[in-house]
């Protein structure tokens, strides 16, 4: 029977990483559970045991109900009825069966009646379901919304809102407006404090809300009168129990067609404030998105797979001018690529989040205990590598999530053009990611400064330290080779001292350094595991070496006045 964990034994292989036992006894906080609680693991071994059975649970419902059912919850979609959003029928026999299987409050405390499992597995979680699934993991993963709450929330509002979550209620976030996309400083919606009811009360539209008629949200809302930027803006908690929340309108979209994206009304619904006033963007979105976006990186790595699978397994059995079109050089490089991509960008999104784990650990322990200096020292080094790192996982797995299903699509030639091939909803499905949760163009922004002040360089370079095996030493000197170039494309941009032009060549940059990176880990994966990637690895740095140094001749030869160049070009266009 098809298992979309043990099928992959790749999963297992991040499972193992050598990080991992670090991350789990801080998470399991020396296994101070294992007295309490029956399902808490006694020691490192036997949560990783949890977690395996936790991911092959996951595995057999996604390739046994969650994938079964794409295809018709595609094709109907939700549908909205009074106010209300209906989801698709099938949509309602996943959510039962993820609930029967107890996959929700994932990473949330046992006290709360949660799992407390690392993000790392929930990463793991998460790519299971979209490759059963992308629209449906949308829907599952906002539960992960539930951290903030937890994080920033009172004791009060953790006792009264996580076990709904740990029992299968959704979440939603919402956070843009119509006016108020990318730009959330220009979020409108007024949030007011009824002294009377001694609660808030929020007014306004919410735009583009995934899973908008949810059980929680989290909304952004204008508390401070008379501001227009983010230091006037908030974090409330809305329940849908208490009504003054309805669904105006839901997007007819291109694809993710099981994840509802809604337009809310807010007429004087009633809200509690998370945290303090003035904070929610800056701190508390902040937090959110940075979450979502490692949720967008897995979702990209899921949908990855399943477009390599689905190309894979047409180029096995097509035949064409009497041969098998996988024996085709045009087919088996592609299908090499694909599988290349697959690999690093998975390597990238399972080191981002142990990065992820480490530091949000050491600030869970900090709210029960003074940290050791020590302690302080490694929350301080893993933070620094995880706000480095996420844009990047989120940003290139978009990407390659968006590539590897236009190529399944190519392999598979006319027929993929077809709706009833399953390539052509993985490529609907993968556009979204490199525009929701921050477009990549905003991760290179938030890259750009670890590029230009070398943080990418001095974490490369530490990178480089480590040894691979013999066999792969002429594909690290290779990948050493592009760390100058890059070195050198840098201090180019610097050294020109334009604003505009760093700006201009910021996303050459960014490419440069994640292909690098990325290189490098997955160096060290064909290293522990030559079996299971060390052909990804020596296609992936000639991939890396064709983009680099094509960056790199750009970037030498680019001159300032060359700005003017598109600059003409674009108002050329806007005039025709």
């Amino acid at each position: 029977m098809a298992n979309y964990y043990s099928d992959h034994p790749e999963l297992e292989f991040h499972l193992s990483h050598p990080l991992m036992k670090r991350v789990v006894d801080l998470r399991e906080k020396n296994y101070e559970d294992k007295d309490k609680y029956e399902d808490a693991p006694v020691d490192y071994e036997d949560a990783i045991e949890n977690y395996k059975q936790i991911l092959e649970i996951t595995g057999d419902v996604c390739a046994n109900v969650i994938a079964p059912n794409s295809e018709d919850v595609d094709l109907e979609g939700p549908h909205l009825e009074n106010g209300r959003m209906i989801y698709a029928s099938k949509t309602y026999e996943n959510l039962d069966v993820t609930r029967k299987a107890g996959l929700w409050g994932i990473s949330m405390p046992r006290r709360y009646g949660g799992l407390n499992l690392p993000n790392t597995t929930f990463s793991m979680l998460s790519e299971l379901i979209a490759a059963a699934d992308a629209g449906f993991q949308n829907v599952w993963s906002l539960q992960s919304c539930i951290d903030t709450l937890y994080e920033f929330g009172s004791e009060e509002q953790r006792q009264k809102y996580i076990p709904r979550i740990c029992a299968g209620e959704g979440m939603s976030m919402d956070l843009t407006e119509p006016d108020a996309g990318s730009d959330l400083q220009r979020v409108m919606l007024k949030a007011t404090y009824d002294k009377e009811n001694d609660c808030w009360r929020l007014n306004g539209v919410k735009r583009f809300i995934t899973n908008g008629d949810s059980d929680i949200h989290l909304v952004l809302a204008r508390s401070e009168e008379g501001t227009h930027d983010g230091r006037g803006l908030s974090m409330f908690i809305y329940d849908k129990r208490d009504g003054g929340v309805d669904v105006r309108h839901i997007e007819h979209k291109l694809g993710i067609h099981g994840s509802p994206t809604c337009e809310l009304t807010y007429k004087n619904a009633k809200a509690e404030l998370c945290g303090s006033t003035r904070l929610g963007l800056i701190k508390y979105v902040m937090a959110l998105m940075n979450g979502a976006r490692l949720g967008i990186a897995a979702q990209s790595v899921g949908v990855e797979q399943e477009a390599y699978n689905e190309a894979l397994a047409y180029a096995k059995e097509r035949a064409q001018f009497g041969e098998k079109i996988i024996n085709f050089p045009a087919v088996y490089d592609m299908l090499s690529r694909m599988k290349a991509k697959l690999d690093a960008g998975r390597s990238l999104l399972y080191q981002t989040a142990r990065y992820v784990d480490i530091y949000k650990c050491l600030e869970d322990i900090a709210r029960d205990r003074k940290l050791t200096p020590e302690e302080r020292t490694e929350l301080k080094k893993y933070t620094r590598l995880a706000d480095a790192f996420t844009p990047l996982a989120k940003g290139m797995n978009s990407e390659y999530a968006n590539q590897n299903a236009y190529d399944a699509i190519s392999v598979h030639g006319g027929s993929g053009f077809i709706m009833e091939y399953k390539c052509q909803r993985l490529y609907r499905d993968a556009r979204i990611f490199s525009i929701y949760e921050g477009t990549t163009q905003l991760q290179v922004v938030a890259a750009i400064r670890y590029i230009t002040n070398g943080t990418y360089l001095s974490i490369i370079k530490e990178m480089l330290e480590n040894a691979v095996a013999p066999e792969l030493q002429s594909l690290k000197d290779r990948t050493t080779a592009l760390v100058d170039k890059l070195e050198d494309a840098v201090n180019t941009v610097k050294e020109s001292g334009n604003q505009c032009v760093q700006d201009f060549l910021a996303r050459r940059l960014y490419e440069m350094t994640a292909d690098i990176i990325m290189s490098l880990l997955i160096l060290d994966d064909a290293t522990r595991a030559p079996e299971l990637f060390a052909k990804s690895a020596n296609v992936y740095v000639r991939h890396a070496e064709a983009e680099v140094n094509g960056h790199y001749g750009f970037i030498k030869n680019f001159r300032e006045e060359d700005i003017e160049f598109y600059k003409a070009q674009e108002k050329e266009a806007e005039e025709a």
